[in-house]
C-alpha cells in the first residue's frame, strides 16, 4: 500500500514538473523549429542522437546571438535613446532582408539541364536524390539503373530523398521498384530517415507503400524513438494515432518516454502521457521516466547552488555538459 502511494506521489510530482517545463518550452517554440543538419552515417551518430538529440547549427547561432544581445543591452538602450526607434527598426529590416537574399542565393541548387544526354553514374544518381533533381533520377532509371543502388554505407537514393523530403522523387523510386524497407549499415530504413528529417508527408507515403513502422535499427530504436529524439511533434502524433507500441524499448531498455524526458521534449512528453505511456517502466539501468524527471530537479538545484560562468544550459538543449549528474533528491 505504502509503495503504491509513493509511486503515485512520484508520478504526480513528475507530472507537475513536466507541466511547468511545457509552459517554458512554449515560450521558446520558434527557436526549436530549426531544421536538423545533415547527418553522417556512423554508429556515433545514433549514440549522440539518443543522448543529445539533434544539435542544430541554427539553434547554436540563435543562442550565440542571445548571449551577444544580453551583454550589449545597455549599448542598445543608448542607441535607441539617441538615434530614435524608427531608424533602428528600418536598419534592422534592411539587414535582415540582405541576409535572407544571401541565404536564398547560397541554398539554390544549380538549375537542371533541359535534357540529360550522357549516361548517369551511381554517384551522380545518389547526389540527385539529395538535391531533388528529378531528370537525373529519371535518366538513370530509364537506362536500367537499379533503384536500390547504394553507397558504401548501404544508403540508397530512397534513404537520401526521405531525409530531404523530396516526395516526387520518392514516388518515382518506389514505382521503379525501390525496396521500401531497405536497411543501411546501421539497419536504418527510409522510415527512420524520414523521421530524422521531420517530413510527415514522406512518412505517410512510405507507410502507404507498405513500410514497416516498427522496424528497428542497430540500437533497436523504432521510428517513434527517432521522431521523439529529433523533436518532430507532428510525426510523433501520427505514430500515436496508429496505435503503435508506445512503450517499446530500445537496446538500453529506454522507451520513447525515457528519451523524451532525457532530451527535455516537453510537448512530446505530454503527448506520450496522454496516450498511456508508462512513467514507471524501468530501463536496463533501473531508471523510470519519473526518476529522470527527479534528476531535472537535482540538476537545476545543483546549477543554482554552484553556478558555472561558462554554463550554457538554458533549457534549449538536453544533457551533455560533461559533469557528473547528481543523484535524485525528493521533490519539495
Amino acid at each position: 500500500m505504502d509503495n503504491t502511494m509513493e509511486c503515485s506521489k512520484a508520478v504526480q510530482r513528475a507530472t507537475e514538473l513536466i507541466e511547468q517545463r511545457l509552459a517554458q518550452e512554449e515560450e521558446t517554440e520558434k527557436l526549436r523549429r530549426a531544421a536538423p543538419g545533415k547527418l553522417p552515417m556512423d554508429m556515433l551518430v545514433l549514440e549522440d542522437e539518443k543522448r543529445l538529440g539533434v544539435q542544430s547549427p541554427t539553434l547554436q547561432k540563435v543562442k550565440g546571438q542571445e548571449r551577444v544581445r544580453k551583454t550589449s543591452l545597455d549599448l542598445r538602450r543608448e542607441i535607441i535613446d539617441v538615434g530614435g526607434i524608427q531608424n533602428l527598426i528600418e536598419l534592422r529590416k534592411k539587414r535582415k532582408q540582405k541576409k535572407r537574399e544571401a541565404l536564398a542565393a547560397s541554398q539554390e541548387p544549380p538549375p537542371e539541364p533541359e535534357e540529360i544526354t550522357g549516361p548517369v553514374d551511381e554517384e551522380t544518381f545518389l547526389k540527385a536524390a539529395v538535391e531533388g533533381k528529378m531528370k537525373v533520377i529519371e535518366k538513370y532509371l530509364a537506362d536500367r539503373g537499379s533503384a536500390d543502388t547504394c553507397d558504401e554505407f548501404r544508403r540508397t537514393a530512397l534513404h537520401r530523398a526521405s531525409l530531404e523530403g523530396h516526395v516526387e522523387i520518392l514516388e518515382k523510386l518506389l514505382e521503379s521498384g525501390a525496396t521500401v524497407d531497405f536497411q543501411d549499415r546501421l539497419d536504418c530504413t527510409a522510415m527512420h530517415w524520414a523521421c530524422r528529417g521531420g517530413h510527415l508527408e514522406v512518412v505517410k507515403l512510405l507507410q502507404s507503400r507498405g513500410a514497416n513502422t516498427n522496424v528497428r535499427d542497430k540500437l533497436l530504436s523504432t521510428p517513434l524513438h527517432v521522431a521523439v529524439r529529433t523533436g518532430h511533434v507532428e510525426i510523433v502524433e501520427h505514430f500515436l494515432s496508429l496505435g503503435l507500441d508506445i512503450n517499446a524499448k530500445d537496446r538500453e531498455g529506454d522507451s520513447a518516454l525515457h528519451d523524451a524526458v532525457r532530451l527535455n521534449r516537453y510537448k512530446i512528453i505530454k503527448l506520450l502521457l496522454l496516450h498511456g505511456a508508462d512513467m514507471m517502466s524501468k530501463n536496463l539501468a533501473g531508471k523510470t521516466p519519473t526518476d529522470l524527471v527527479q534528476l531535472w530537479q537535482a540538476d537545476t538545484r545543483h546549477a543554482l547552488e554552484h553556478p558555472e560562468p561558462e554554463s550554457d544550459q538554458n533549457g534549449l538543449e538536453g544533457p551533455g555538459s560533461g559533469r557528473e549528474t547528481p543523484q535524485p533528491v525528493p521533490a519539495q
